[in-house]
């Protein structure tokens, strides 16, 4: 990136950031003629990352662009503790396979986004490994049970009388100690992390170094524009997916959070986004073709730009043509949906997929929902073919094979 002032460099920081703390302080850091060591800790309690987690990513790859030094964290030491920040009880710890399994393929994963020559990588089991039972008892003295009280889920279940574990209060500290091995200047984390961020402030003045500054990115919504992205809730979109299926979900959000998409997952300025949204509002630009241009950035950022063009080409097709899609596996005929009338409809959906139960497939038969070779059908028994069916229900096609 070229050489910008420090406003220009502010602008570019703060875009998908929910808040800074302090931002003269990063005034003041960013004038100290010096790359800012900026960390992010990243415990690897799943195997696979999602849209969602790489919002922090992309704000990671910003200060790399300006010259900074990004050191991606990774949480082996306090995943052992189990962070329970969101959840109203304890969170289980994991093994030590099940960390070391995970963290690898998080490191194929981030480089993705971040510049792999840029980008250090550090466990913290390096230092709090090291740690000694005197200096833990040190530590946990710069800070009151009071103080973590405080923090939402603590202090929820703490007014229940939901069960805390001791170790879940070490958390925080731990966290704050990475700060303060690594001399951290920026430590940038999700809204839910603001309190655990804010003991490192304070336990770096307590070890005689300046305290970080914090800049909490928002929790990103998932395809449904309702709930955080989440695997368990089924809203996410993982950038390991194929590229078809990563430009289909980003295709069915809806128009208003293709606008926070734009913000939090593309370099795209806000300045620029504002100018799209304009046009949208006028007419001048077609929403589709906004959200095409949208999935195509995405699925080019996580696979390639040839990849992104036959996704593209792929959802013109089957979505706005109309036509079947150019990969669709043959699916042969399921046990127990022919009979001596024909076959089963409703019992061949739930079979293949297509339905989550027999009573949904019905459901969706009466709704008009299913089509077989390009037919609406409503009727539960139809004659067997042949050779083959090709279904479609909604976005979802089986090709079954007689």
């Amino acid at each position: 990136m070229n050489v910008l002032s420090l406003e220009e460099q502010i602008t570019y920081l703060k875009k998908g950031f929910v808040e800074i703390i302090r931002e003269e302080e990063l005034r003041e850091r960013l004038q100290l003629g010096r790359p800012l060591i900026v960390k992010v800790g990243f415990d690897p309690t799943a195997p696979d990352l999602h849209l969602g987690h790489t919002v922090l990513l992309r704000k990671m790859k910003h200060f790399e662009d300006l010259g900074h030094k990004v050191i991606f964290v990774m949480g082996d030491g306090t995943a052992r503790i189990g962070d329970p920040t969101g959840r109203n009880t304890t969170r289980p710890p994991l093994s030590q396979e099940e960390i070391l399994a995970n963290a690898a393929t998080y490191k194929a994963q981030v480089f993705k986004i971040l510049d792999p020559d840029k980008t250090e990588i550090r466990f913290n089991s390096e230092w709090l490994d090291k740690l000694r039972f005197e200096d833990m008892i040190r530590l946990c003295a710069k800070y009151t049970v009071a103080r973590l009280l405080e923090r939402d889920d603590f202090a929820k279940r703490f007014k229940e009388g939901s069960p805390i574990s001791v170790h879940e209060l070490l958390y925080p500290l731990a966290q704050a100690y990475d700060s303060v091995a690594l001399n951290c200047d920026v430590e940038l984390g999700g809204s839910d992390q603001k309190f655990n961020l804010l003991v490192g402030r304070e336990i770096q003045r307590d070890y005689g170094q300046l305290p970080q500054i914090i800049a909490t990115t928002p929790l990103l919504e998932g395809t449904d524009g309702v709930n955080k992205m989440s695997k368990s809730l089924g809203n996410y979109i993982g950038i390991t997916e194929p590229p078809e299926v990563m430009f289909a979900k980003v295709m069915s959000i809806s128009d208003e959070l293709m606008f926070r998409y734009y913000e939090l997952l593309t370099d795209l300025s806000l300045a620029d986004i504002a100018r799209m949204r304009r046009q949208i509002e006028s007419g001048e630009l077609h929403p589709m073709d906004a959200k095409i241009r949208l999935a195509h950035t995405i699925v080019k950022d996580f696979h390639s730009a040839a990849d992104a063009d036959r996704a593209a080409e792929e959802f013109n097709r089957v979505v706005r043509r109309g036509e079947t899609p150019s990969d669709l596996p043959p699916v042969p005929v399921p046990d127990g949906v022919r009979n001596a009338s024909g076959v089963r409809i409703d019992k061949l959906l739930a079979k293949i997929g297509l339905a989550e139960s027999v009573s949904d497939a019905v459901r969706k038969l009466k709704a008009g929902a299913v089509s077989i070779n390009g037919e609406k059908v409503f009727e539960l028994v139809l004659p067997a073919p042949s050779q083959e069916w090709v279904i479609q229900v909604g976005r979802n096609w089986r090709r079954v094979v007689f």
